[in-house]
């Protein structure tokens, strides 16, 4: 007789389950009938699910968007911008000839009126000798007029001479006395001509650049080094016109330069001038002492407008609304999903459930994305896409 398998009661409670499974209970049930005396297998001994009940997953982590920002994130309006220096001077040959000596390397540090480069001075040379001598020769004939003139005033006193012989000795003293000082003059030329060739440098600061070699050939009005003064530097910003007039009176300006945030500039100016092409107005915002290490020419800057929080127009200290813009939403990178051109996040609803949405995106900063558009405050966001798409993917 066939002792029936105490197992039947469980492989029968599997039957309204899929065909799949179905099937295997089935099998389980025969072998059961059949008396055979090895146990059922692992998956037909384990209980069933009460009807009507599934296993619900683990919550998903997520990230709540709120008015005051989420984490330390920086929110307002951000313009570019550019380091310059405020003393920047490109020092051009006034003289012609090859230039022999260089002195200095870009990043050099040099003082006032050191030598910088040697411009083959020869000719100029040999023409300021020359001029010294002419105006040893003048004074020597002027010391020979002046002698003469001083006699003729003596014999015109003692009556031997006219007041005609007089009046022309005075003028031959004074023409002579007239080609020395123009000899003088022009050895004077000769020399600051000579000097020329020695090129210094106009203040203590940093030689930013030499685009000239050894032996090449020095023209009036080339470009032969370019200093910088390192301790006045400032950033270069182009804000839209309409941002600038609807600023308050004191505007809540800050820098990020080198990776630092919240720079505080010393000074702020606003040039008067609309540049026509672009309808934007230059600021030009000048770097405190503790902020110039770190800068130099040419590196770029941003510049933040700070705006209020919870999509309130910022205000100055009277009250007065500035018309800046809402506040941004901000989200973290690592929770949205990119597939090629679409991205997107998953966005939980009310019972806990993560939607995918698509999303507009604005600038990066650091770990984070301004949403443009696709999200709303208040709503919650998963920060782990990879088990927000688990989730939808259990039964």
């Amino acid at each position: 007789m066939t002792k029936t398998s105490p197992h039947l009661p469980e492989l029968l409670a599997h039957l309204p389950r899929s065909a799949a499974s179905a099937t295997k209970v089935a099998i389980a049930a025969m072998v059961a009938i059949a008396g055979i005396g090895f146990a059922a297998p692992s998956w037909a001994q384990q209980a069933p699910a009460k009807a009507g009940s599934t296993a619900s997953p683990a919550p998903l982590s997520s990230l709540l968007l709120r008015a005051g920002g989420n984490g330390d994130v920086r929110f307002g309006r951000s313009f570019d911008g550019v380091v310059e220096a405020q003393r920047q001077t490109v020092i051009a040959s006034q003289v012609a000839g090859a230039i022999v000596q260089i002195e200095v390397k870009p990043g050099d540090r040099v003082s006032q009126g050191q030598i910088l480069l040697r411009i083959d001075a020869r000719a100029a040379n040999e023409a300021a000798l020359a001029s010294e001598a002419q105006a040893q020769a003048a004074h020597a004939t002027l010391q020979l007029a002046t002698r003469d003139f001083e006699r003729q005033q003596q014999l015109f006193k003692q009556r031997y001479i006219s007041q005609a012989a007089l009046d022309q000795a005075e003028s031959q003293f004074k023409a002579t006395q007239a080609q020395v000082n123009a000899q003088l003059a022009q050895a004077s030329g000769a020399r600051t001509q000579s000097s020329l060739h020695v090129v210094r440098s106009p203040y203590a600061g940093v030689v930013s650049e030499v685009p000239v070699a050894l032996g090449d050939m020095a023209m009036p009005g080339r470009a032969l080094l370019t200093v910088y003064d390192p301790k006045a530097l400032r950033v270069t910003a182009n804000v839209p016109q309409s941002v600038v007039s609807s600023w308050g009176p004191k505007p809540q300006l800050s820098l990020e330069l080198a990776g630092q945030q919240g720079i505080t500039p010393a000074r702020i100016q606003v040039l008067p001038v609309v540049d026509a092409a672009t309808h934007s107005v230059q600021l030009r915002l000048d770097l405190a002492d503790a902020n110039l290490a770190a800068a130099t020419p040419g590196m770029f800057a941003r510049l933040w407008l700070s705006e209020a929080a919870g999509g309130a127009p910022a205000t100055d200290n009277t009250g007065k609304a500035t018309g800046a813009a809402p506040t941004p939403i901000m989200l973290p990178r690592s929770a949205v999903v990119r597939r090629a051109e679409l991205n997107a996040a998953y966005v939980l609803d009310a019972q806990g459930r993560p939607l995918l949405r698509q999303l507009r995106l604005g600038r990066v900063q650091g770990e984070m994305v301004e949403v443009l558009s696709g999200l709303n405050l208040g709503e919650r966001v998963a920060t782990d896409p990879a088990a927000a798409a688990r989730w939808k993917a259990q039964p």
